[in-house]
């Protein structure tokens, strides 16, 4: 008698899915989410590659990720599919993200003012554990834990 399979998370079974696919189109996976938005559910690629991702990028994973979740019919609520790039000013939550953009300006929202401020905007210096460290412009870096934070983005000055 073998140990009884732990039970994938939808986030799992997607990932199993969608790694291969995104492997054969020379694209990376930024991130995966399933998210409940009012009464309707919406699974969430974001895939990436160097130089982006384009429509047709976005298409040809959608088309391909559809048809195996079609035949496998692994997810037992009816979602929404989405594919597509995490964007310009995108958020940074796994360790590979932070360390892709070590050095890079970053956005960050606190969950709880300090000093009266919840928005920062510095230079992502380090992460370490659950601890990210940013410079901000007056040369002062502050350290934040990820729990203590709405989000963590790239910052881009459209000035």
């Amino acid at each position: 008698m073998g140990k009884p399979k732990k039970k994938q998370s939808t986030s799992q079974i997607a990932q199993r899915i969608v790694t291969p696919i995104l492997d054969q189109l020379g694209l990376q996976l930024w991130d995966i989410r399933f998210e409940k938005e009012g009464s309707s559910w919406f699974l969430r690629f974001f895939i990436d590659r160097e130089n982006g991702v384009s429509i047709g990028d976005c298409e040809a994973v959608s088309r391909r990720v559809e048809a195996i979740l079609d035949a496998e019919d692994p997810i037992q609520v009816s979602y929404v599919l989405e594919v597509s790039s995490p964007g310009i000013e995108r958020e940074l939550a796994k360790d590979h993200h932070f360390q892709r953009y070590i050095g890079e300006m970053v956005a960050v929202k606190l969950m709880r003012p300090v000093e009266g401020q919840r928005d920062f905007i510095g230079k992502l210096i380090s992460k370490e554990a659950d601890n990210v460290t940013i410079l901000l412009d007056d040369d002062i870096s502050m350290t934040y834990s990820l729990n203590e934070a709405a989000y963590t983005r790239l910052h881009v000055d459209f000035e």
